[in-house]
């Protein structure tokens, strides 16, 4: 079955398939989009794919077409009759019916074998879980192309001092660099969700943190947008236990004065307050 040949409207009405409002199914159709985004991703022929959520397999077949392998992993088992369909007479899918989430790295790392690249149409509700879950895991992972909400892809990728600017912009620039590769309007789905997409590709940099300071690099970050109209200072203090005094003395020897806000800082500046309490 070509890929500009089936109507992916059509087989679901076939098949009496039903969306599950839960898992937030929205699938992408248009195939020069679907092309694109494979692109976007960086796909060789010589790359091993975990795709998250197999969703009617649209996605699944762009990245089949260039990829080595695809391990596509998907929660709804009742999307079996349409993969049947779409994902027939292609060799290098396995659809594995199961939640990545709850797997251990040693589970995934014997099921994927060596370095891969994720590439998925994220249901928007798992999209931080997941995220999280590859970046601060274990695994050879080279990059993560990912499709989520606009207003999220802009957190993303915020700069210090904006509104977008949040505790997940660091948490991924601790492991990666990410840019917005498209944006891609609500009408592009079947069915159409209520917000526009974007498309985003995190390249993982091992070593951008230190590992003797990763962990208190993270609960700084945690503490400074916990509450994020109290100065530093104050976050610090009550998350460390520590008195204001103390907590601006540390800043200070930071190179950071102890008024400022999170937002106001960087990655560096939280990589050398760290230091501060190590």
């Amino acid at each position: 079955m070509d890929n500009n040949k089936f109507n992916l409207k059509e087989i679901i009405n076939a098949t009496g398939f039903r969306f599950n409002k839960n898992l937030g199914q929205n699938f992408l159709t248009d195939t020069n989009l679907l092309d694109a985004i494979v692109v976007d991703a960086g796909v060789t022929a010589n790359d091993i794919i975990v795709e998250i959520g197999t969703g009617a397999g649209t996605l699944t077949r762009s990245l089949a077409k260039i990829a080595k392998k695809v391990y596509s992993f998907e929660l709804d088992q009742n999307l079996i009759p349409i993969l049947d369909l779409t994902l027939k007479g292609i060799e290098n899918v396995e659809v594995i019916f199961r939640d990545v989430l709850k797997m251990k790295d040693s589970e995934l790392a014997e099921i994927v074998g060596g370095n891969f690249k994720v590439v998925a149409n994220l249901p928007y509700y798992i999209t931080t879980p997941i995220i999280m879950r590859f970046l601060e895991s274990s695994l050879p992972i080279e990059s993560l192309t990912i499709m989520v909400q606009k207003e999220v892809a802009d957190r993303f990728v915020a700069k210090p001092q904006t509104k977008e600017y949040a505790a997940i912009t660091l948490a991924i620039e601790m492991c990666g660099k990410a840019i917005i590769t498209r944006a891609v309007n609500r009408t592009m789905f079947f069915p159409s969700p209520n917000v526009d997409s974007a498309v985003v590709r995190i390249d993982i940099e091992k070593g951008k943190v230190e590992e003797n300071i990763f962990c208190t690099v993270k609960k700084l970050v945690h503490s400074a947008f916990a509450m994020r109209r109290k100065t530093l200072e104050n976050n610090i203090s009550a998350t460390f236990g520590i008195s204001k005094a103390e907590a601006s003395e540390r800043m200070i020897r930071a190179g950071i004065k102890p008024m400022t806000r999170g937002e106001a800082l960087n990655l560096e500046d939280y990589k050398n307050l760290a230091k501060e309490f190590k």
